[in-house]
C-alpha cells in the first residue's frame, strides 16, 4: 500500500499544470469561503458587543427589545423593584443605554453611545487601561472606550472635556474592551443618574435591567416570574444568541453571506471536479497498466482518493493562511474591519472542501474502474 501512495503522489505532482490548477481551484474556493463567512462571525460578534462586554448574567427587557441592546424600550421603575423581590434572584440594578450628540474640544460634533451603570455598584464596568474607575463619581465624569471608534472622539486623554446637552463631560479613565460595536459610534460610560440627567428620555429610564441569580438551578423560575410581569428575561447568550439570529434570517446579511458561500463552494466544485477529471483522462494509460500488473480496484481507488484528498488538504491550508494574512493586513490598515476567525468557520470550509474532493474523487472513480487493459494496450 505504501509504494501505491507513492506512486499516487508522483502520478499526480509529475503533471504540474493540472496540479497547480487544483490547488488554485481548492485555494480560491477555501478563501472565499473563510473570507465571507469569518466576515460575517465578526459582524456577529460586532452586533452583540454591548452584551458582552457588560458581562452581566440576565438580561430583563421589554419583550420587543430582544433583537438588539440599541432598540431598547424604557421599563418604569416598579419593574427594577418587583425583580429585586424575585426568589432567586441575587441582585439587580439598572442600565441606561442611550444615543448621544456630543460637542468635541475642537467645536465638531460626533454621535455616541453613552451606557449609564449603576450608581452604587458599577455593575458592568469596563476594565480600564488608564485612569481609576472610582474617579466615574467625580462631576461630570465620564470613561472613554477605546476600541475602533476612539479616533472619532478625538483620541482623547485623562482630563479631555466635551459637551453633551450644554452639559460638561469630562473623560477620568480610558477602557479596553473585549470587542468593538458594530455601528460605528464610540461608546463612554457614566453613571446611570448622570445618564438620565444628561440625555433627554422618555417618562420611563431604565434601558435594561442587569440580574444576577443566586444559582443557575434559579433561572427558570426567575424568567418565569419576569414573564408574568410582562417582561422577557435571558442569559447573556441567549440574549448574544436572539441578536445574532436576528441578524441572520431576518436582514440581508445573512442571505448575502449564505448566497456567497453557496457561490464559493460551486466555483470551487466545478474548477476541482473538472480539472480533476480531465486529470484521470490523461493518466489513463498509467492506470491500465497498473490494473494489467495486478493492482485490485480498490487499490486503485485508493490511488485516486489519496490524490484528491492530498490536493484538498493543500488546498485547505493554502486557503486558510492566505484568508488570515489578508485579514490581519486588512486590520492592521482599518482597525474597524470586523472579520474574525472561528472554529466554526474553519470547520465549514473543512467540510466543503471534503466534499469538493469526494465529488471530484467519485468521478474519477467511476472512470478508472471501467478501464479495461486490453484496451490501453490496443490503443
Amino acid at each position: 500500500m505504501k509504494q501505491i501512495l507513492i506512486l499516487a503522489y508522483k502520478l499526480l505532482v509529475n503533471d504540474k499544470g493540472k496540479y497547480t490548477a487544483l490547488l488554485v481551484g481548492t485555494t480560491f474556493s477555501v478563501f472565499l469561503i473563510v473570507q465571507m463567512t469569518s466576515s460575517f462571525a465578526g459582524i456577529l460578534t460586532k452586533a452583540s458587543a454591548t452584551v458582552i462586554n457588560i458581562g452581566a448574567s440576565m438580561w430583563v427587557m421589554d419583550p420587543a427589545a430582544s433583537n438588539t441592546v440599541f432598540g431598547s424600550i424604557p421599563m418604569p421603575d416598579y419593574v427594577l423593584d418587583a425583580v429585586r423581590s424575585i426568589n432567586g434572584v441575587k441582585y439587580a440594578v439598572p442600565l441606561s443605554v442611550s444615543a448621544a450628540l456630543l460637542k468635541l474640544h475642537d467645536g465638531t460634533y460626533q454621535a455616541a453611545t453613552v451606557l449609564g451603570l449603576d450608581d452604587t455598584s458599577l455593575v458592568g464596568r469596563p476594565e480600564l487601561a488608564a485612569g481609576d474607575i472610582d474617579d466615574i463619581f467625580h462631576e461630570n465624569g465620564f470613561i472613554a472606550v477605546k476600541d475602533e471608534e476612539f479616533p472619532k472622539l478625538g483620541n482623547p486623554t485623562i482630563g479631555t472635556e466635551f459637551e453633551l446637552n450644554n452639559y460638561r463631560g469630562v473623560i477620568v479613565g480610558i477602557a479596553k474592551v473585549p470587542t468593538g460595536t458594530l455601528y460605528g459610534t464610540p461608546t463612554l460610560y457614566t453613571t446611570y443618574y448622570r445618564a438620565i440627567q444628561y440625555i433627554p428620555s422618555y417618562a420611563f429610564t431604565i434601558s435594561y435591567i442587569l440580574l444576577e441569580p443566586k444559582t443557575r438551578s434559579d433561572i427558570p423560575y426567575i424568567k418565569q416570574e419576569i414573564a408574568r410581569l410582562g417582561y422577557l428575561a435571558e442569559t447573556n447568550q441567549e440574549f448574544q444568541n436572539g441578536i445574532s439570529n436576528y441578524l441572520k434570517y431576518k436582514t440581508s446579511i445573512g442571505t448575502n453571506t449564505l448566497l456567497m458561500t453557496v457561490i464559493s463552494f460551486l466555483v470551487g466544485l466545478s474548477i476541482c471536479g473538472q480539472t480533476f477529471y480531465t486529470f484521470i483522462l490523461e493518466n489513463l494509460e498509467h492506470f491500465g497498466a497498473l490494473k494489467a500488473m495486478g493492482a485490485k480496484g480498490r487499490e486503485l481507488v485508493y490511488v485516486i482518493l489519496f490524490q484528491a484528498g492530498f490536493t484538498a488538504v493543500v488546498g485547505y491550508g493554502l486557503g486558510i493562511g492566505l484568508s488570515t494574512l489578508l485579514i490581519t493586513a486588512a486590520k492592521l490598515r482599518l482597525p474597524e474591519y470586523s472579520s474574525r476567525v472561528t472554529f466554526t468557520n474553519l470547520g465549514l470550509a473543512f467540510v466543503m472542501v471534503l466534499v469538493i474532493a469526494s465529488v471530484s474523487g467519485y468521478a474519477g472513480v467511476r472512470r478508472v474502474l471501467k478501464i479495461e487493459p486490453f484496451e490501453i494496450f490496443r490503443g
